[in-house]
């Protein structure tokens, strides 16, 4: 039997970021095939991408992000990878104890320091996971 480990709380899932190539194709699937509401767009040309959100019943989201310029972050992922789940947004009590317990752990995270934190694909079977602070809010709906 092995020493018990301590683990974040993840509270909830807080949203769902999917990486889409064409955006306006992907708010017509999402809107119009799929019946999600869209909420809100942005075009946030300094970082190189747009962002579109659909709120969900339950508090939740999905939102898809594309690349603006072959430059950007997105456009790097989407040639690595293609289209879909990019990263699953998990409420957490406290940012600064997750990062402290998943440290402990053994999981491998990106961005400590920060306000951004996420949990390493190689760490959560290929999905990569950031850490939402559950009183954090979202720029474009609180």
């Amino acid at each position: 039997m092995t020493e018990q480990q301590s683990f974040p709380t993840f509270l909830a899932q807080d949203h769902l970021v999917l990486v889409v190539e064409d955006m306006e194709s992907a708010i017509e699937k999402w809107r119009d095939q799929m019946g999600l509401s869209l909420q809100h767009y942005v075009n946030l040309e300094e970082h190189g991408i747009q962002q579109a959100f659909f709120p969900l019943a339950d508090g939740t989201f999905v939102e898809l992000i594309a690349a603006t310029n072959d430059e950007s972050r997105v456009a790097q992922i989407l040639k690595e990878k293609g289209e879909g789940l990019h990263v699953v947004a998990m409420q957490v009590a406290d940012l600064e104890e997750s990062v402290k317990q998943l440290q402990e752990n053994g999981v491998e995270l990106m961005g400590v320091g920060t306000d951004r934190v996420f949990i390493h694909p190689d760490s959560a079977n290929g999905v990569m996971i950031q850490l939402w602070p559950k009183d954090r809010p979202h720029r474009w709906r609180d």
